[in-house]
């Protein structure tokens, strides 16, 4: 390739015209580990989920637990399966998770975020629909923290007159 000095506008539309400021396209690759499972790690609040998963018939075990125990409310399995149900991938995966750190609900979206990596890694063709969808971005939003001179990060103590 020839190097050519772009010193107007024109320069700069013939040199995009004819391609040479072109990236190539970022190709994914599937990665999987010695036993044919991929894994990827979630991360919510203060939850950290490590997820593995591999083809099978769609069983979830979460600390050792089936996930029917670990999250017992069915709002905090449907998050965790979202992932799965966009990408039309229910019974077709297990799940092994180890979870720790947050509460139940930073939880749920640890495991969220980390089944979404993991089937990206898994199948990298997925990773348009899941990331339309928002599951690959790791939601940043934590607590605030407390300040000093302050009942909480914000609430001021009670004022009184006396």
């Amino acid at each position: 390739m020839a190097e050519t000095t772009i010193s107007s506008l024109q320069d700069l539309k013939a040199a995009g015209a004819t391609g040479e400021a072109q990236a190539p396209a970022i190709v994914y690759v599937q990665k999987l580990d010695k036993q044919g499972r991929a894994y990827a790690t979630g991360k919510r609040k203060d939850a950290v989920a490590r997820v593995w998963i591999k083809p099978g018939s769609g069983k979830i075990t979460i600390n050792e637990r089936p996930v029917e125990v670990y999250f017992a409310r069915p709002v905090l399995r449907m998050v965790l399966r979202q992932p799965l149900v966009i990408a039309n991938r229910v019974t077709q995966y297990d799940l092994v998770v180890t979870v720790a750190g947050g509460g139940l609900s930073g939880q749920a979206g640890a495991v969220r975020h980390g089944l979404a990596k993991a089937l990206t890694a898994f199948e990298p063709e997925l990773r348009t629909v899941l990331k339309r969808e928002g599951f690959l971005t790791r939601d940043s939003r934590v607590v605030e923290r407390k300040k000093y001179g302050k009942k909480k990060a914000r609430r001021s103590f009670q004022f009184s007159k006396r």
